[in-house]
C-alpha cells in the first residue's frame, strides 16, 4: 500500500498519473476523447458528445460501432487498472506517457459481444467496467453504458481477452 507516511496528495497525484499514462497509450482513445473519472480504484469512462461519433444523421445516432469501441476501451482500461493496482500501490510500478516501457501491456481482444439496447443519442456516454475473472493468462470483463440515467442502458458487453505475460 505504499509509504503509510505518503501525503494523501502525493498517492492521489500517483494514481492520476498512472492512469493518465495508461489512457495516453493508445491514441485512439484521445481520437474518441474517451475520459477516465477515477474514484479510489474505480474508474468510470466518459466519451463526451462529438459530431464525429454520429452514425445515423437522420435520428441522430451514436454510431454502433463507436459505442462498441467505447465498450471495449473501458473493459481494457479497467482490466489494466485492476490488473496493476496492487504494484501501483506497493510503488512496484510508477507508468510514465514519456516512458513506453514504463506502461504495462494491455491485454488482446479474444472476443467481444455487444447488446445494443436503445439509441445512442447525442449527448455524452458514460461507462463502467467489471473484471469477472482474471487469471494469469485469461481475463473476462462485463461493461454497460448510458446516458442521463444508468438504469436506462444503452448498450452492454462481455469480453474475453488474453493476458500479457511478463
Amino acid at each position: 500500500m505504499g509509504d503509510r507516511n505518503e501525503p494523501l496528495q502525493q498517492i492521489k497525484a500517483r494514481r492520476d498519473s498512472a492512469l493518465n499514462a495508461l489512457v495516453k497509450g493508445v491514441p485512439y482513445i484521445g481520437w474518441l476523447g474517451i475520459q477516465f473519472d477515477r474514484r479510489g480504484d474505480e474508474l468510470t469512462a466518459t466519451m463526451p458528445y462529438d459530431g464525429k461519433l454520429i452514425g445515423n444523421p437522420r435520428l441522430p445516432a451514436i454510431h454502433g460501432g463507436v459505442t462498441a469501441a467505447f465498450l471495449e476501451v473501458a473493459a481494457i482500461i479497467e482490466l489494466s487498472w485492476a490488473g496493476m493496482w496492487e504494484d501501483l500501490e506497493s510503488g512496484r510500478i510508477a507508468p510514465d506517457a514519456a516512458i513506453p516501457d514504463s506502461l504495462p501491456r494491455l491485454p488482446k481482444t479474444i472476443d467481444f459481444t455487444v447488446d445494443y439496447l436503445r439509441s445512442g443519442l447525442p449527448r455524452d456516454v458514460y461507462a463502467r467496467a467489471r473484471v469477472v475473472r482474471s487469471g494469469r493468462r485469461y481475463a473476462s470483463v462485463q461493461v454497460e453504458a448510458w446516458q442521463d440515467n444508468r438504469a436506462r442502458l444503452i448498450a452492454q458487453a462481455t469480453g474475453h481477452f488474453l493476458m500479457p505475460q511478463p
